[in-house]
């Protein structure tokens, strides 16, 4: 799936410094905002500095991802600075994101706490991960990478076909009778809106969430984006 980024860290001088997840998540911020949003919004969102997101925002451009709409270009227009957009290329590739990560939102803690260790002073962000429910073990690859990228960790859970569960590999042999989550949170899930598009989650039997947990929204969300891309 990530074949068509690798031109994005291809450098004859000095190596970008966003990964692929600010990649990922730009995408998706563009995708929200459909009348363009400009470098300081996605330093902003990205927690990157002004120089990662000039060249975040140079490469997108180059490798025909994002444009500036025409219309912006006019002087004297009172659109002149609404920023970047993406083009077709870049729709079709926010596509394919959506494929495999169809939900992404922030999470509201006082319903999660019970599934979150360590929850005090801590944002939660959602993500479904579709039909990947096989790539995890006992899921700390997902909270590694949650962690590199500065996050305070992840929780995964499948959906088995029947039921919201935490990966067996991470319940102990004495601890089966906490496999399943409590009807409350699964309730909570299910009825659970898109904020792109107030859509609900769908889970369908090998799908997997991942609670993203951060310090604040921004970190939560790429938390949870960095540890689905573990299984992508």
């Amino acid at each position: 799936m990530f074949k068509e980024l690798d031109v994005l860290f291809e450098s004859s001088t000095i190596k970008p410094t966003f990964e692929r997840v600010h990649i990922i998540l730009a995408l998706l911020i563009f995708g929200e905002n459909r009348e363009g949003i400009g470098r300081y919004r996605l330093k902003e969102e990205l927690l990157i500095g002004s120089g990662t997101a000039r060249s975040l925002i140079t490469k997108l451009r180059n490798a025909g991802f994002i444009d500036v709409p025409e219309f912006s270009h006019k002087k004297g227009s009172e659109n002149l600075r609404r920023g970047h957009v993406l083009t077709v290329k870049g729709l079709r590739y926010l596509e394919k994101i959506n494929e495999y990560i169809p939900f992404v939102r922030e999470g509201d803690l006082s319903k999660l706490k019970e599934i979150i260790i360590e929850s005090e002073g801590i944002n939660p962000y959602i993500c479904q991960v579709k039909d990947r429910a096989n790539k995890i073990t006992n899921g700390i690859d997902q909270r590694d990478a949650a962690i590199k990228i500065d996050g305070n960790g992840a929780t995964c859970l499948i959906f088995n076909g029947e039921a919201i569960v935490f990966p067996q590999k991470s319940i102990s042999n004495t601890n089966k009778d906490h496999w399943k989550i409590s009807d409350k949170v699964s309730d909570y899930f299910i009825k659970l809106k898109n904020e792109r598009n107030n859509k609900g989650i769908v889970l369908e039997k090998n799908d997997v969430i991942i609670i993203g947990l951060g310090n604040s929204v921004q970190k939560a969300r790429l938390a949870a984006l960095n540890a689905a891309l573990t299984l992508i």
